[in-house]
């Protein structure tokens, strides 16, 4: 009992970090349709830049928010110079940039910090908490973290005139564009907080997995697995889904079929919302009039 109990906790530390990548992902399809296929790799991108700082002797809560503003920026401009150009192309066409943003981050990352696998400090204690056996302190204030970003997403979206005019935009950007809402500039600003929830999610996960260009690729594909599983227009949908398979992954991955191929929890569980319910167990299915 005692085994399941760690597991289980261990799958929600795992799931929030899915959580929040989920939810990045989502932002940026509700605001454009679009995919982002390089979002782990941006977030990694922002923790390398992390590691930077606090190799530079930053203190890590003042490398924290600098690194934050930095994605942010990295969103708004990647939104200006290269989404909203091709955001009218083909399908092909935009997969095909995504992809390649993709891999440019990668070398990018792998040229400036070289692909030595690194340790990135926790700022929380690395022993357990006192009187319990299942979850660490960095585990606990990943948690924490994670918590603090959701809610205070929550409350932008939910009761601030900018998150109206955000969830505005999402709905129609047509009647947005007729009421007065600066549409290009909203677009703008979910690019920016995805990159800002990605950066977040890099680095409260490095100092488990450990640093290197390609520490995001798996986390990634749970991060698409939670969001389709929760529906892919739906943001908080898209945290009880990232939540769900993390618990999933870590439970199956122990007792069902060995942690060697846990990976493929996340693909099988793509695969199968895709077949049974596209618009996942809290999206809106799409009616078309013809």
């Amino acid at each position: 009992m005692a085994g399941f109990a760690h597991q289980l906790l261990s799958g929600i530390v795992s799931g929030s970090t899915y959580a929040a990548l989920a939810l990045a992902l989502v932002m940026i399809y509700r605001a454009t349709n679009l995919v982002n296929f390089a979002q782990g790799e941006m977030a990694m991108f922002s923790t390398y830049v992390a590691w930077t700082l606090l190799s530079m002797g930053f203190p890590y809560w003042l490398a924290f928010p600098i690194t934050i503003v930095l994605s942010f920026a990295l969103g708004v401009g990647l939104e200006y110079a290269i989404v909203r150009p091709i955001s009218s192309r083909s399908a092909l066409d935009v997969v095909v940039v995504f992809i390649g943003l993709l891999m440019i981050f990668n070398s990018l990352a792998g040229w400036l910090w070289t692909t030595t696998i690194k340790t990135f400090p926790s700022p929380f204690p690395a022993t357990m908490i006192p009187k319990n056996t299942y979850i660490s302190a960095h585990e606990v204030g990943l948690l924490i973290v994670t918590f603090v970003l959701l809610s205070g997403l929550y409350v932008l979206l939910q009761f601030t005139r900018l998150g109206l005019a955000m969830r505005a935009v999402a709905q129609n950007r047509e009647s947005s564009m007729l009421v007065g809402i600066r549409v290009g500039r909203m677009l703008a600003l979910g690019w920016g907080i995805a990159a800002a929830i990605g950066a977040v999610a890099g680095i409260m996960v490095a100092p488990i997995l450990y640093l290197d260009p390609n520490m995001m690729l798996g986390v990634i594909i749970y991060g698409f697995a939670g969001a389709l599983v929760g529906g892919i227009d739906n943001p908080w949908g898209a945290v009880a889904g990232g939540l769900l398979v993390g618990v999933l992954e870590n439970l199956l991955g122990t007792y069902v079929i060995g942690t060697e191929v846990k990976l493929s929890v996340a693909l099988v569980v793509i695969i199968g919302v895709l077949v049974v319910k596209p618009s996942g167990l809290f999206g809106r299915t799409a009616v078309t009039r013809v």
